[in-house]
């Protein structure tokens, strides 16, 4: 009778807390609404295309299977611009990581210019990816017209042919989205750190700790939920990144920096296989998903290591 009285009680009381709740999800409806025309019924469309022959121009098309699919598997570009992609995604949100802590760090410590510094490594992240593609194509040129192979040829070196070689465009994209995003994230975690009171580092010297242990103990921990923020960020941006490579090396040589985005938009749109880029773009949305799963798995025990 105790039982059944309890499960009543508990009944009525989440009855009670849906009524008093039920005005304020109202506001959420226009979101919802927003949501369902922009992303719901645009990924079901896409995920029907992909296994038509659709073409994007004419309404007669068939259905065709997993053939699209197939075709994808079975295309080596297709393939070298999915693992680019994530490779681009996953090495960018480890080194920006790495690096904007340390330097969040060191703006958030007492020293001259601090400001000054603060506002220089903000603005690298101002200028948009296109116009930054245009000026790093034109320092990382393989002609010796280029601003890194003048350095070299006054030193008496070679030069090096950056963006003419799979291995070292790939390099050339990754480290100038680096250097691009670096400052702005390292703003991000300095907002984080101005939050930490000051008087546990004062108590944590009395106590005889040091630099690392009062980073280690202190400022980590605090440091977490801004780790996450940042590297979601990072993570969905450098999986839908387009701007970058197509300017500063438009996916060369051959396809070895392509991107999904431009696979989708040159066989879907340029070359007007419509259904190959939904069944492209539906493989992609699934990355995402998994790579986003993975990522905020790890975020979330990185947070109950530092808890």
């Amino acid at each position: 009778m105790i039982a059944i009285s309890t499960a009543k009680t508990s009944r009525r009381k989440k009855n009670n807390a849906f009524l008093e709740n039920l005005p304020s999800a109202w506001f959420l409806l226009p979101i919802f609404i927003v949501f369902a025309i922009l992303t719901v019924i645009p990924l079901c469309q896409t995920l029907f295309y992909s296994i038509t022959d659709y073409n994007g121009y004419s309404s007669n098309f068939h259905f065709i299977g997993f053939k699209n699919y197939s075709t994808i598997f079975a295309d080596p570009s297709l393939l070298q611009a999915l693992s680019f992609t994530l490779l681009y995604a996953i090495v960018t949100t480890l080194l920006i990581t790495l690096l904007a802590i340390p330097l969040a760090v060191t703006l958030n410590s007492a020293m001259w210019g601090r400001s000054f510094a603060r506002s220089l490594f903000f603005f690298l992240g101002v200028p948009s990816q296109a116009i930054i593609g245009l000026v790093w194509k034109f320092i990382f040129s393989p002609l010796d017209a280029g601003v890194i192979n003048k350095i070299l040829a006054s030193v008496g070196l070679h030069s090096v042919q950056w963006l003419s070689q799979d291995g070292t465009a790939k390099f050339c994209v990754i480290i100038v989205a680096v250097w691009m995003q670096v400052g702005w994230h390292a703003t991000l975690y300095l907002a984080y750190l101005q939050t930490i009171p000051h008087d546990l580092y004062e108590q944590a010297k009395v106590d005889g700790a040091n630099a690392w242990d009062r980073f280690e103990h202190i400022t980590l921990p605090q440091l977490v939920p801004g780790i996450s923020v940042s590297m979601f960020l990072l993570m969905t941006g450098g999986l839908k990144i387009y701007d970058l490579p197509y300017t500063l090396t438009g996916g060369g040589p051959g396809t070895s920096t392509n991107t999904i985005t431009q696979a989708i938009i040159l066989r879907g749109i340029d070359q007007s296989n419509y259904a190959l880029g939904s069944a492209l773009a539906s493989l992609f949305t699934i990355a995402c998903i998994v790579v986003i799963a993975l990522q905020m798995k790890a975020t979330d025990a990185l947070g109950k290591r530092f808890a």
